[in-house]
């Protein structure tokens, strides 16, 4: 978790230090500054869920002003979906499943780490609820743990899980 929580870091203060010299005057974005697409674009790691996003034609309601909370996997959460899967997934005959995929990752409102409660449900955007469990001092949406919690953005807040969920 350190590890992930550094990365982020590290990533968040690469797009505002290349923002901040790009030559042009104007103000430094911090991460409360930007929308939850803008955030998610300016970390590595969350670069797959980016492309997902801008498959399923979806920048724009989460770029939107919500609020919204995002249960956002990483690059290797993605990776641990069978073979084949995110190609399937990003193909345009496929773009409906990959909407379910992705709104089910959203929640609408507010709800941050602290407002967790051992088998708490929330409704996705898709529909269906996500059940929440408290085990051991960790969280975890259905079968993913969060590994890191409260990013704030603009439109909302993110949590990153280190799987995938998907709807029943």
């Amino acid at each position: 978790m350190i590890k992930l929580l550094s990365t982020f870091v590290v990533a968040l203060f690469t797009s505002v230090t290349l923002m901040a010299n790009d030559g042009i005057d104007k103000p430094v974005k911090e991460k409360a500054e930007m929308d939850i697409v803008d955030l998610a674009a300016s970390t590595d790691f969350l670069s797959t869920l980016v492309a997902a996003v801008k498959a399923g034609d979806l920048v724009d309601v989460l770029k939107g002003d919500g609020p919204f909370t995002v249960f956002a996997p990483t690059n290797e959460a993605f990776a641990k979906l069978p073979a084949g899967t995110v190609e399937s997934l990003l193909k345009p005959e496929n773009k409906d499943k990959l909407i379910a995929v992705l709104t089910y990752h959203v929640v609408p409102g507010i709800v941050k780490s602290t407002d967790l409660k051992d088998g708490q449900k929330a409704k996705t955007v898709q529909g269906q609820e996500v059940t929440v469990s408290l085990k051991g001092g960790k969280a975890m949406i259905d079968n993913a743990t969060v590994t890191a919690a409260d990013i704030e953005a603009t439109n909302g807040i993110v949590h990153v899980i280190d799987s995938v969920i998907l709807p029943k």
